[in-house]
């Protein structure tokens, strides 16, 4: 099988040196195995021939015609000729036209011959006409060839003469080559047969040349699973080798912070899902691996606490804990938030960060290094080279899509063993892009919010709103609350027709005048962005007019009404992260969403899921229906890089399921996958029976993976 998938393209019938040289450089298919899995883009209908008198609407497909040429004549000079061909099907004429190789097309084609024309009409002053059209003659012993894919073709190939039906014929000269009944499949047999796949070669050819709609289902539901398997196969294995080169700390007990804080000093109950995530974590430190875990909930569902009562874990086994936050002000509110929280049960606590003077500094390094600090809040100043921990054994990172990879590896040298690594992330991320984006990591959901929390009332609204809504920041106001008003722009931007930044500040305070109005936005420096959101922070400013960087790094309680101008330029995911900044007191908060009232329906039917639900976590699964997997926000990790080529997240998440419980199933039995002295434990909840194959799959499995995955992992970089 692999000499034939290797075999280099030149040598296939049809191809030759110079088409080889084309297709390596602009398709990347330079071997017979490159050619098999450049499957079309979208598949045709070719099954019947249309007659002219059927062609309606403006969004025709591509369709088949029957009959022939009246005559060709040219119209315009220079560049701007073209030839038309008026084409009769017997009972109803269109037009056929040209606008390269004029003189080869108009002797090419003979009036009075039976032809087939295929292409897509396109509707031009009440008249249908179809631009380049394949041609061929009609042969009434072949009836029509049903599905056919259209290929991706780059500018410069067409400009060479390079088309779908050249790849076409390629692909079915690759088909019928006698190495290719040979090939073996790629994936065993226990695993096609136990997940009702289709075989390899029945799933290649299907997806080229389907007999109908339901085996190329069949076939596209095949290759997706494999495509998704291997992806989950490699990351599963990527998780299990780490564990195994990277031993974690022990932490065997419960102590008397833990229990003195959750008995004496906890200030509420904890919700259901805190206890849940809580046991996870507690199971994930008692193992002696690192744990590397992500933890997902939504803004005010109680991760801070979580993650505070995970470090107590940490000090009570004679560990350091350490808490990295993106932002100044954010670290500040942490350190708050767990120096209130830590100081009855005798637990030291420290804040670092770039403003911390240099007197400060060198007691805290000091600190550190002795053991005196047992948990150490801060900003990227945490990773510079001059900070040591005497033992650090929990690192938890706020936010963590703002920090790089790089960045929180540093972390890790700075002890002798690598820390357990717990991330925390308030950005619901869907559950297919989180079980392959963040496959390497354990996932824990909060998902419930603390009892007495009122849910935020979301309105969608538009300029002919304004004074409604302004009558509700002035009830806020004179309630003692304060307010965000957010734009999508720093300056005024004509061509999107958005309102600036300045522009808002200025009405802002002459529609709300004697109340206090900050702004902040990311162009400024630090130190007066900080500045700006302190004093709203402390309620000297009551109406923040900010762009969103405020998404991530305020926590005002007081804070009740969110409003968001031109709410359509955002992603329903950022809308969602930007509405949790309210919210956060017990009284009833307010996310408006200021739209425009010519909006697309489309967009109004976007900007309305927010008006249904306040679970992020639908929110998030709409969003990347909408936006693709790609335009998630904060999802990228190094290391873990592939590139699906038939898969869809979005839209493909039962196959995904199934794809990793196969994928788990085979590297539980079969640890000869994994790297020497790997051990196939467990990295997902729940319990998943081996799937022991036979030797010979496991070279197979091996080897695709070796291809697919062709890159080494520094393991010290990835956290």
């Amino acid at each position: 099988m692999s000499n034939f998938f290797e075999t280099d393209i030149k040598f296939l019938k049809g191809v030759g040196d110079a088409r080889a040289k084309m297709l390596a450089s602009e398709l990347g298919v330079a071997t017979f195995r490159d050619l098999l899995y450049y499957f079309p883009f979208r598949h045709i209908d070719r099954s019947r021939f249309y007659a002219i008198s059927e062609l309606s609407g403006t969004d025709m497909p591509a369709i088949q015609i029957k009959g022939q040429f009246i005559n060709f004549h040219t119209d315009g000079e220079g560049a701007r000729k073209r030839l038309i061909g008026v084409f009769s099907d017997g009972k109803k004429m269109m037009e056929t036209v040209w606008f390269s190789k004029i003189t080869t097309f108009s002797t090419a084609y003979k009036p009075g011959v039976d032809y087939v024309i295929f292409g897509k009409p396109t509707l031009f002053r009440n008249a249908y006409s179809i631009a380049h059209p394949e041609v061929e003659i009609y042969d009434a012993s072949k009836p029509p060839t049903g599905f056919r894919g259209v290929y991706s073709i780059t500018e410069t190939m067409r400009k060479r003469g390079y088309t779908t039906r050249l790849l076409q014929n390629l692909v079915s000269n690759l088909l019928s080559h006698p190495g290719y009944e040979g090939i073996t499949d790629t994936l065993p047999p226990e695993v096609v047969a136990g997940y009702n796949l289709m075989p390899l070669k029945s799933a290649i050819r299907q997806m080229h040349f389907p007999e109908n709609a339901q085996m190329l289902q069949k076939a596209m539901e095949r290759m997706k699973f494999e495509e998704l398997f291997y992806v989950e196969a490699h990351i599963l294995r990527y998780s299990m080798e780490r564990g195994s080169k990277l031993p974690g700390f022990l932490f065997a007990k419960i102590g008397d912070k833990f229990n003195g804080f959750y008995f004496n000093v906890l200030p509420f109950q904890l919700t259901g899902a805190q206890k849940r995530v809580l046991k996870e974590i507690r199971a994930d430190m008692k193992t002696g691996r690192q744990m590397n875990r992500l933890l997902q909930g939504d803004v005010g569902s109680g991760k801070t606490m979580v993650a505070f009562m995970s470090m107590l874990m940490a000090v009570d086994n004679g560990c350091q804990a350490a808490l990295m936050a993106p932002t100044e002000i954010l670290a500040q509110q942490h350190f708050a938030s767990l120096t209130e929280w830590a100081r009855p049960i005798g637990v030291k606590v420290a804040l670092l960060t770039g403003s911390t003077r240099a007197a400060a500094r060198r007691e805290i390094h000091a600190g550190l290094l002795s053991g005196e600090i047992d948990i150490i809040v801060g900003t990227h100043a945490l990773i510079e080279d001059s900070v040591q921990f005497h033992l650090l054994g929990l690192v938890v990172i706020d936010e963590q899509h703002r920090f790089g990879v790089a960045q929180r590896g540093k972390l890790w040298h700075k002890s002798e063993k690598v820390p357990h690594v717990l991330v925390m992330t308030a950005t619901p991320i869907p559950r297919t892009l989180a079980m392959t984006v963040y496959g390497d990591l354990e996932v824990s959901v909060i998902d419930e919010l603390p009892p007495g929390r009122k849910p935020i009332t979301t309105l969608l609204r538009y300029d002919s709103n304004r004074m409604e809504v302004d009558r509700l920041i002035f009830r806020e106001l004179r309630a003692g609350r304060q307010i965000y008003i957010v734009y999508p722009l720093i300056e005024e931007n004509e061509k999107l027709d958005l309102k600036s930044l300045e522009e808002g500040y200025q009405r802002t305070c002459d529609t709300f005048p004697g109340y206090r109005v900050c702004f902040v936005h990311g162009k400024m420096k630090p130190a007066e962005k900080d500045h700006q959101m302190d004093i709203f922070v402390r309620g000297e400013a009551r109406i923040m007019v900010a762009t969103t960087v405020i998404e991530v790094g305020v926590n005002v309680p007081n804070a009740s009404v969110m409003v968001i101008e031109n709410a359509e330029r955002f992603g329903l995911s950022q809308l969602h992260q930007l509405r949790g900044r309210v919210g956060r007191g017990a009284d009833q908060s307010y996310c408006i969403l200021m739209g425009k009232i010519k909006s697309g329906a489309d967009t109004k039917k976007r900007l309305a899921i927010m008006t249904e639900t306040t679970d992020g976590f639908l929110i998030s699964e709409a969003d990347m229906k909408i936006r693709g997997p790609g335009d998630m926000e904060g999802t990228q990790q190094s290391g873990l890089a592939f590139n699906l080529k038939v898969a869809d997240l979005a839209r493909d998440g039962q196959i995904l399921t199934r794809a990793r419980e196969a994928a788990l199933a085979v590297l539980r039995g079969n640890p000869s996958l994994l790297a020497p002295g790997c051990v196939a434990t467990s990295v997902m909840p729940g319990d998943m029976t081996p799937l022991p194959v036979d030797h010979f799959w496991v070279s197979v499995m091996a080897s695709e993976l070796s291809m697919r995955f062709a890159r080494t992992v520094d393991w010290s970089q990835i956290s």
